[in-house]
């Protein structure tokens, strides 16, 4: 009797427990996602190893047309055909007059420098076309040449134009820019004096995001002609363009490349200069630099117009 109750309470028991439990829903073959945790960042789907492109300036894209089409690879100018196609020329000078200064001022130092490499060359191609063809009276034809840009009074000095609503020269931008706010000589190389000498003028714009390799191609080209660059083993000479010459650009060269290590037998600016130079020669000609015998001789300016009419 005593296990029959026993067994009745347990059964009992039970019976409350079951009640008192709350109901299961059935599982199914439906998973419910789960709650995010606070401040849970869903991740963002980024393709692996993307690079956000570099924001580029368009500016520069107003000089293409006119370089692209008058000039060549070799940087001889159809100034014949340009100076009928003028109004080209004015329209876009005017376009860098009325450059927003604050827009310049957002701009990263590369296009900076390839804004005024560009304005300069530009200007350049004016200049040249507001004096073409070229007149020289019979006296300095026999010094200069007939065809030679020093025939051109005031050249960078005389001939303004307003950049951003301010007046410069060719000179006013050489001094203030080029030699003393962006320190970098690779610049005269990327600037034209419109003559056979000069360093060629490219046929496409200059351009921040790619500024360092068109300024090291600029070099590697102007050393690569003999009017520039040349050893003479056999006479132990060096001939280098008069652009290096301490009275021209040479100076210029000291802060970033002057070195008291090697070329002990030359003066500080050359050393800067060859010191410069080695690093876009060949390595002969880079070795013959740093430990041959040899004197440095400047090639004379040869100031003939780049005319490829």
């Amino acid at each position: 009797m005593v296990k029959g109750l026993v067994v009745f309470i347990t059964s009992l028991m039970v019976v409350f427990f079951i009640a008192d439990c709350p109901a299961v829903e059935p599982e199914s073959d439906e998973v419910a996602p789960a709650e995010p945790e606070p401040n849970d960042v869903e991740p963002a789907n980024v393709e692996p190893n993307k690079v956000e492109p570099l924001t580029t300036v368009s500016f520069h894209d107003k000089c293409a047309d006119i370089l692209k089409n008058f000039v060549n690879g070799k940087g001889m100018v159809d100034y014949k055909t340009l100076k009928r196609k003028r109004l080209k020329l004015r329209n876009l000078l005017e376009k860098f007059d009325n450059l927003d200064p604050n827009e310049y001022i957002s701009w990263p130092k590369e296009d900076k420098i390839a804004f005024w490499l560009n304005a300069y060359n530009i200007k350049m191609l004016d200049i040249i076309v507001q004096n073409y063809p070229i007149r020289a009276s019979r006296f300095l034809s026999v010094i200069w040449g007939p065809y030679s840009i020093r025939h051109i009074d005031g050249i960078w000095t005389k001939y303004k134009f307003l950049v951003m609503d301010e007046e410069f020269t060719l000179s006013a931008i050489d001094k203030r820019f080029f030699r003393k706010e962006f320190d970098d000589p690779r610049i005269f190389f990327a600037i034209t004096f419109a003559s056979l000498s000069s360093p060629p003028l490219r046929n496409e714009p200059y351009y921040g995001h790619k500024l360092n390799k068109q300024l090291d191609d600029q070099v590697k080209r102007f050393l690569s002609s003999p009017r520039a660059f040349r050893i003479d083993k056999e006479k132990q000479r060096v001939y280098l363009s008069a652009i290096f010459q301490e009275s021209r650009y040479g100076k210029e060269f000291m802060n970033r490349y002057g070195i008291d290590r090697k070329f002990k037998d030359h003066q500080p600016v050359t050393r800067a200069v060859l010191n410069f130079i080695t690093k876009y020669v060949s390595k002969d000609e880079a070795y013959f630099l740093e430990v041959g015998n040899y004197s440095v001789q400047y090639i004379r300016d040869d100031w003939t117009i780049n005319d490829g009419s």
